[in-house]
């Protein structure tokens, strides 16, 4: 057979590029020709305590920050004396049956102590008295000329329209026409929500007074109208969280003004701008269960002489240093920023430069949302910021420092005044008074002035090369790659948008990488573990406090250090876990006068253990169990013996002999169950719920398992070998569905967010196929009635549990969904990535990160499975670094869907025992031993 040269030509051109498309450079880089416009759009630079975001505008940057410790609340008790003599009555009034009746009572008494009230009548009496403003507003004829406008309603509260960081007094007023047809008639004010209390008034006169979150129905009396132009004055007193008139969630309903009899269809709209001046932002202490995280402040760098417009603008995040860049030209000059969070310095570096000399000139400036803040200048190139938290025990300082390469440096107005400068390079750091839950000595004063002492003087090529240095210890143990597709050459945000239609498998890669540069950049060694919003968070009030949610969040934020190559960043989640194990004995003697420590669904920096929030959802008592599988998981990956033994089986065995306690026979079927309790969130306080059993039954195996692998414990290894036999059993119940519940009463139309009762299939191993193929398949048809559907973080889920099925492409379905961008109400993905419930949280991420690896490999059945739930999306591929159990780590490659060959590097020894499809075989292996096999399990 004969080929020509231009045959031979196209095949090897064809033959480069399909290897160049599945084995190309991986890219690792965010990117952007916009500066960032909101919060979501910024992007993060963190060094697991000091955290920032990034807008990078060209005539204003603005640098938001936080630092770990700075939290509201103090050190107090949260546990409630003698709580556990309701525990008996409850639980009767459960097997009865009467739900209601159980969740009233615990509400009453069962729930954790609330921090301390501020005195809420004074407060309301001096802004009903017009404290804080002149004149009164209510009036028809008052003179508002000089108000600023706001949006009316705000759905999601003021903070979202304008008001950031608002809580207090404000007034806002509008004006309405009345038809002369309307003359006469009394009228309805529908105003719907508003947070949290309201005196309305209309043409000077009150209408309508409510302190709750109950819908606003005002009749007006006829005679207070007249025809023409009415006046509305509303003096909106907000105490805590969102404020403001919220109007209806179904943004079709509109508030407005309308006779009674008729409709608001036919009324008068009042969707619009109003006119608002803030009373007071100083309402009373609002009593919490726990604390809330805390922005620290904003850093702004304001361009002088930026009249033109510029050109060539990039800002871009580079996973593998670390280091935010902004570029941009502007009159043929070229503009380089440079941000990072370093570690090793800890603070947050800017530098920044021109290809033009005395090109550089700014001011830069300091302010935070805290009300309780003092800008001074330190020196002649230092400002200072300092914050207290409000009705807090925590403070906190910041300080910025500026060099320069030639140009001037003055303080100016408590701003640094930079002029004509080649280049300057900013340090900002920050810290709190914090020192652990119990002491708040600590000196933030002193730490700054010793972090400026190291940093000013020194060159800044070799803070960035320390910086980048220290923080590719972590992230270089791993690397993905995917391939290239087309949209790679696109801005991440447009990437994002057509990620859903496109094929695109390496932006699954960059997030996988995403995942790890945000697990990296906010929990650390040494320091606290990342919270629902990693380390970032602009408001003082955050969604769920910021907090850490223990029924499923915290969890997720950490299942992809062990896979993902990651295993030291733990270290803040195992402090955390050890913290928890003290403050949460005392929880387990007040509330069910047992042994060991209990954890419910939520903690926070203090490490509250008790219940909150209510009753329906707050007493839930497996938090410790769960957060004990992570130290058995850490066990398994790395074989540490050392830290089984000295860390984990003591806080794991104290845990399971609070469920020796706990755990009660129930009188219809003599399992051991677990109430009371509830399937977060989701159903109520209850008898029995199926996540508690599967996760106190894998507990108490993983102790049975440290106990002879310790060689200690005999006796308390037999006691729990029967009673594990004892608990209530997964389900099968009449549509094929897993239980959720102990009695078969799942109704497969709800769509419920929370999974919970899937747990057993991941992150557990209590359902397995090896261990029973039926209980997966009914699992599945849960996860099937449950649908697709979900908010950011349950997505996330959703991928490892498809992954766990061995259906990839389910499982990429998934991937897409939480790939795209969010929108009102809509969750997916922001235009920096973050994950968005919605609003952000970050364990979407962390989660779906792993869950892309977990359909790589698999190695909770007791050996490795390879490829077991490959998409058809990724027919190419190669990773570097994905560590098993056993104490395993690999570097496999595949092509076409099919593996082509694997390295496995054994850290521990052992037998390794790998599958793929219908092969099997098993190493004995060496410490340090490199095993090389092809795809089809032969030893190369």
């Amino acid at each position: 057979m004969k080929f020509s040269f231009k045959y031979i030509f196209t095949l090897l051109f064809l033959l480069v590029g399909l290897n160049n498309i599945a084995f190309a450079q991986t890219d690792h880089h965010l990117w952007y020709n916009k500066p960032a416009e909101k919060w979501t759009d910024a992007l993060p630079i963190g060094n697991g305590r000091i955290g920032a975001m990034i807008f990078a505008g060209v005539t204003q940057d603005h640098i938001q920050f936080n630092e770990e410790t700075l939290w509201s609340g103090k050190p107090r008790n949260y546990n409630k004396k003698g709580a556990s003599k309701y525990l008996a009555e409850i639980r009767r009034l459960l097997f009865e049956g009467k739900q209601k009746e159980a969740e009233a009572l615990a509400g009453a008494e069962f729930m954790g102590l609330r921090s301390e009230a501020g005195d809420k009548a004074k407060w309301v009496s001096e802004m009903k008295a017009g404290k804080g403003i002149t004149g009164n507003p209510a009036l028809g004829n008052y003179d508002d000329k000089l108000w600023k406008t706001l949006q009316v309603p705000s759905y999601e509260g003021w903070e979202t329209v304008g008001l950031n960081n608002v809580d207090g007094a404000v007034w806002f007023r509008t004006t309405f026409d009345v038809p002369a047809n309307w003359a006469g008639k009394d009228l309805v004010l529908d105003l719907n929500r508003i947070r949290d209390q309201d005196f309305t008034y209309i043409n000077g006169q009150l209408v309508g007074n409510t302190d709750n979150l109950e819908p606003r129905n005002y009749t007006i009396p006829a005679k207070l109208i007249k025809t023409g132009k009415n006046t509305i004055a509303i003096q909106v007193l907000n105490y805590y969280d969102k404020g403001g008139i919220a109007g209806y969630k179904d943004t079709k309903r509109y508030i407005g003004i309308y006779p009674v009899g008729s409709t608001i269809e036919n009324g008068v709209s009042l969707i619009k701008k109003w006119k608002y001046k803030i009373q007071n932002e100083e309402p009373p202490a609002t009593p919490q269960y726990q604390a809330s995280y805390q922005p620290f402040g904003d850093l702004n760098l304001y361009f002088k002489n930026v009249k033109s417009a510029v050109s060539n603008y990039k800002r871009t995040l580079d996973l593998t240093t670390a280091i935010s860049t902004t570029t941009y030209t502007l009159n043929k000059v070229d503009y380089k920023r440079e941000y990072f969070a370093s570690q090793p310095n800890q603070a947050v570096v800017i530098h920044l430069s021109a290809s033009k000399p005395k090109s550089i000139s700014f001011d830069a400036g300091l302010s935070s949302p805290h009300l309780n803040s003092i800008v001074k200048v330190v020196n002649n190139n230092t400002i200072s910021i300092s914050v207290q938290v409000k009705d807090g025990a925590l403070r906190g300082e910041s300080r910025l420092a500026a060099e320069v390469k030639n140009g001037t440096l003055k303080v100016v107005n408590q701003k640094i005044s930079i002029i004509n400068a080649d280049e300057v390079t900013l340090y900002l750091t920050a810290g709190t008074n914090f020192v652990n839950a119990d002491d708040v000595s600590g000196n933030p004063e002193l730490f700054n002035s010793v972090r400026e002492i190291g940093l000013l003087g020194s060159p800044f090529e070799s803070i960035k090369q320390a910086h980048i240095q220290e923080y590719q210890t972590y992230y270089k143990t791993f690397d993905v790659n995917f391939g290239t597709s087309e949209n790679a050459k696109l801005p991440t945000d447009e990437r994002l948008v057509k990620f859903a239609k496109a094929n695109d498998p390496a932006f699954m890669a960059l997030y996988m990488q995403y995942g790890r540069y945000l697990l990296i950049s906010s929990s650390r060694p040494g320091g606290q573990p990342a919270n629902l919003q990693g380390i970032w968070n602009d408001l003082l009030s955050p969604p769920w406090g910021s907090k850490y949610t223990t029924n499923i969040n915290l969890e997720m934020n950490y299942w992809p250090t062990e896979m993902l190559n990651l295993t030291a960043l733990n270290e803040p989640l195992f402090s955390k876990i050890k913290a928890l194990s003290v403050k949460g004995t005392e929880t387990a003697m007040e509330y069910y006068h047992a042994k060991g420590w209990v954890l419910h669904h939520n903690t926070d920096l203090w490490n509250g253990t008790a219940p909150i929030n209510a009753s329906n959802h707050g007493i839930w008592v497996t938090g410790a169990a769960w957060l004990s599988q992570h130290l058995w998981e850490h066990y398994l990956f790395t074989g540490d013996k050392k830290f089984l033994k000295e860390e984990a089986y003591p806080v794991m065995k104290r845990s399971a002999q609070f469920f020796e306690d706990f755990l009660i026979k129930d009188p219809k079927t003599g399992w051991l169950i677990s109430t009371p309790s509830n399937s977060p969130e989701n159903g109520g306080l209850v008898a029995g719920p199926t996540m508690d059993h599967q996760i106190i039954r894998t507990l108490f195996n993983n102790c049975i398992s440290a106990s002879e692998n310790l060689g200690v414990d005999d006796a308390f290894s037999k006691s729990l070998q029967t009673k594990v036999k004892q608990i209530a059993p997964n389900q099968i119940g009449k549509y094929g569905q897993l239980q959720e519940w102990l009695t078969d009463k799942d109704d497969t139309t709800n769509k419920h967010r929370h999974v919970s009762h899937l747990w057993g299939v991941y992150p557990g191993d209590d359902v397995t196929w090896d261990k029973d193929a039926k209980m997966m398949e009914a699992a599945k048809q849960s996860l099937l009635y449950r649908g697709d559907d979900a908010t950011g973080w349950s997505l996330a889920w959703k991928i490892n549990y498809w992954a766990r099925f061995k259906d990839g492409n389910h499982a990429m379905t998934l991937v897409k969904m939480l790939l795209k961008p969010a929108g009102e109400g809509v969750s997916g993905s922001y235009v920096n990535l973050f994950d968005a419930h919605p609003p952000f949280q970050i364990d979407g991420n962390f989660g779906g990160a792993a869950g892309i690896a977990e359909m790589i490999v698999q190695s909770h059945q007791g050996y490795i499975e390879l490829l077991p739930a490959l998409p058809d999306a990724i027919p190419f591929g190669e990773i570097k670094g994905l560590c098993a159990r056993g104490g395993f780590e690999l570097k496999i490659k595949w092509n076409n869907g099919k593996l082509e060959n694997v390295e496995v590097k054994s850290k521990v020894g052992g037998t390794c025992k790998l599958r793929y499809k219908n092969q099997a075989i098993s190493i004995v292996t060496k410490v340090g031993g490199v095993y090389k096999l092809n795809g089809d399990l032969k030893t190369l």
